[in-house]
């Protein structure tokens, strides 16, 4: 039902939900800027997420749904004892696209809204000519995304033994 809102919002650029989010925020109180980002960050990275949770809850076997009705389970212990433990290999796969994603999209945000961070520090190492400190930047950009990606399997080894 949601496929189709999905799939038109899914492809739409950072660079298009930064003005969104800064307009929606600007009576909030706090940076608008700041907040823009954070809904920026958000709205593009749970894409990843959202398909392969849907993806995992498609895949539950049969069975697993007949077991369930056979044992007379209440919707609240199907979702806890089948459906979670069946989707949780989709869903990690969705954390860790997400979870690049958002650091992908940080970066950029620093470079549109010139907050402090490595993608400010890039624009402006790249508006001063400094071309060696953009290939550091990019190598440590991709060491930082390595290693978060590493943190996610970690935790989701840890959840899976468990």
């Amino acid at each position: 039902m949601f496929d189709p809102l999905i799939q038109v919002l899914r492809p739409v650029s950072p660079l298009a939900w930064m003005p969104l989010g800064v307009v929606l925020f600007m009576g909030a109180g706090k940076d608008a800027n700041e907040m823009g980002a954070l809904f920026t960050i958000a709205i593009c990275a749970m894409w990843p997420t959202v398909l392969n949770t849907a993806v995992g809850v498609r895949a539950v076997p049969q069975d697993y749904l007949n077991v369930a009705k056979v044992l007379k389970l209440s919707w609240p212990k199907t979702l806890w004892k089948i459906y979670l433990p069946a989707t949780l290999p989709y869903m990690f796969t969705g954390y860790r696209l997400s979870l690049g994603i958002a650091w992908l999209v940080i970066v950029a945000v620093e470079m549109l809204t010139g907050r402090i961070g490595i993608g400010n520090f890039l624009w402006n190492e790249y508006n001063n000519g400094l071309y060696t400190s953009i290939i550091l930047c990019i190598i440590t950009i991709g060491l930082v995304g390595w290693g978060l990606d590493r943190l996610m399997s970690l935790l989701e080894k840890r959840l899976q033994t468990t």
